[in-house]
């Protein structure tokens, strides 16, 4: 196909996962072929440091089968944030689950210990293993969060087909930090001359301002603080184009 139909669901998750559930069949919208939940929508994380072990799910439980009840009555692939059991007990994976057209499971490489966070002692990391599923034709590359700070993960993502870069975030709110979500997905966009979808949840406690870049960078939609879903199309020409005008991926000699 020539176009993808995305929509990026800015919404806060609650502490009582039945909530969360609930809400994914009134938030998914019909028409598309992408739709992107925040990180930890199953549940939030809670009071910084929280334990969460408690709120782990398998990745064919009660949250991830409702994503895959909704994104299949969609005709869409959804992809959601969860929290999902791992060999420590204590200490449980932050982990995307992709339901509908598409399959998989990626579970957050890089955990955020910065900005005075330590999310390791909660949550163990994923094994390096770059993750990209097949969405409408397009190849999708997928990162949670503070993922996004580590252009690596992105270029190995592409090395291995992507041409959209998914992000669902949680991206705690603080100074500077709707700057560095903005100019870390329009870099990542650029310098690998790929779409970003950055997702996130909403204000106050976190940044909100999900974006939709396009390869050369331009903001193609942008959210406010609040809950609010964004919508765009992505072409397959835009991607061409882009790749033209900016081959750094063929120039590369690194």
């Amino acid at each position: 196909m020539n176009s993808l139909r995305v929509a990026l669901v800015q919404q806060a998750a609650d502490l009582d996962p039945a909530v969360n559930r609930e809400s994914i069949d009134g938030l998914v919208p019909a028409g598309t072929d992408l739709v992107l939940l925040p990180e930890a929508y199953a549940r939030d994380f809670g009071e910084a440091g929280s334990d969460v072990s408690a709120f782990a799910e398998p990745v064919d439980g009660a949250f991830a089968s409702e994503v895959e009840r909704v994104a299949s009555a969609r005709g869409t692939t959804v992809v959601a944030g969860m929290f999902e059991p791992g060999k420590d007990p204590d200490r449980p994976f932050n982990t995307l689950v992709v339901r509908g057209a598409a399959e998989a499971a990626y579970r957050k490489i890089h955990l955020y210990d910065s900005f005075g966070y330590r999310e390791s002692d909660r949550l163990t990391a994923g094994e390096v293993e770059p993750v990209v599923v097949q969405v409408a034709g397009f190849a999708v590359g997928l990162m949670t969060c503070y993922d996004l700070r580590f252009q690596e993960l992105a270029r190995a993502l592409v090395d291995r087909g992507a041409e959209v870069l998914a992000v669902p975030a949680a991206w705690v709110a603080g100074p500077r930090k709707v700057d560095h979500w903005r100019t870390l997905a329009r870099a990542r966009a650029i310098e690998n001359t790929v779409f970003v979808l950055a997702a996130g949840q909403p204000g106050p406690r976190y940044s909100g301002h999900s974006l939709v870049v396009d390869p050369l960078g331009d903001v193609l939609a942008e959210a406010g603080d609040g809950p609010e879903v964004l919508t765009a199309t992505l072409t397959r020409e835009v991607l061409e184009e882009a790749r033209r005008t900016n081959p750094s991926l063929a120039n590369r000699r690194m």
